[in-house]
This record gives structure tokens, C-alpha cells and sequence, in this order.
């Protein structure tokens, strides 16, 4: 029983410690403050930006909290600010299936 705890306890931290930093995305995973402008902005973004390295990924593929660790990563490889980073995500988040 103690291991099971320790292991969750380490997830939780895990996941605590991966989250972005509040001016990266919105507070609720999937939930957009950016404009319509700044979303079609961040739609720009995702097509130039992430189009000029690979294939561009479907945003419907993964859930919001998923979306946030792809961006954490990729967004510094693309050289995205954080304005450019949460509107890429909010775009990303605002397409629906």
C-alpha cells in the first residue's frame, strides 16, 4: 500500500511540475481568452511554423491537457513567444471535431 501512494505521489508531482506557466495558456486546459483574431493568428502560426519541420498533427487528435505538454515542447523549437505559444493552443483547442 505505501508503494501505491509513493507511486501516485510521484505522479501528481510529475504532472504538477509539467503544467505551463499561467501566462502560457488559459487557466482551464481548453478554455481560450484569445480574440477570434488572435485564434486566426495562432492558426497561422500552427500552419507556418509546426508545417516547416513536419506534418501537420490534427487537433482533434489529443485532448487539451495533452495539447499543453505537445506545446510546452514544441513551441521552443519553433522560437514561439508566449503571446504566439497561447495562440497557437487556443486555436488548437478551439477546433472541434
Amino acid at each position: 500500500m505505501k508503494k501505491l501512494i509513493a507511486a501516485a505521489s510521484f505522479t501528481a508531482i510529475l504532472l504538477v511540475s509539467c503544467t505551463p506557466k499561467a501566462s502560457t495558456t488559459s487557466a482551464t486546459a481548453g478554455t481560450s481568452t484569445s480574440t477570434a483574431e488572435e485564434i486566426a493568428q495562432g492558426k497561422t502560426i500552427f500552419e507556418n511554423s509546426c508545417g516547416k519541420c513536419h506534418k501537420l498533427p490534427d487537433p482533434t487528435s489529443h485532448n487539451p491537457v495533452q495539447w499543453v505538454g505537445i506545446m510546452n515542447s514544441m513551441a521552443p523549437k519553433a522560437k514561439l513567444n508566449d503571446n504566439q505559444h497561447k495562440w497557437v493552443y487556443d486555436y488548437i483547442v478551439s477546433v472541434k471535431k
